[in-house]
């Protein structure tokens, strides 16, 4: 049991001497290891837990109206 536990209690220790010896190393360590974790679950927690929903989207084109187009006069188009 103990062999199987080995590879993660070492490596634990690294990071509690990181901590101590190399403060910036240790906490880019988790930052990285803290960005994954958060990607995954902050939309869930927003959309669960505080209301969020997205915006609409964004129209692409101008809504043309449905009726015939009058056509321009006054503007040198002659």
């Amino acid at each position: 049991m103990a062999s199987i536990l080995s590879p993660f209690r070492r490596g634990y220790r690294h990071l509690q001497y990181l901590a101590h010896e190399q403060p910036v190393i240790f906490y880019s360590c988790v930052l990285g290891l803290a960005g994954p974790v958060l990607a995954l679950t902050v939309p869930a927690v927003r959309r669960n837990w505080l209301g969020y929903t997205p915006a609409e989207p964004i129209p692409t084109s101008y809504p043309v109206p449905k009726r015939p187009r009058k056509p321009v006069q006054g503007y040198e188009d002659e």
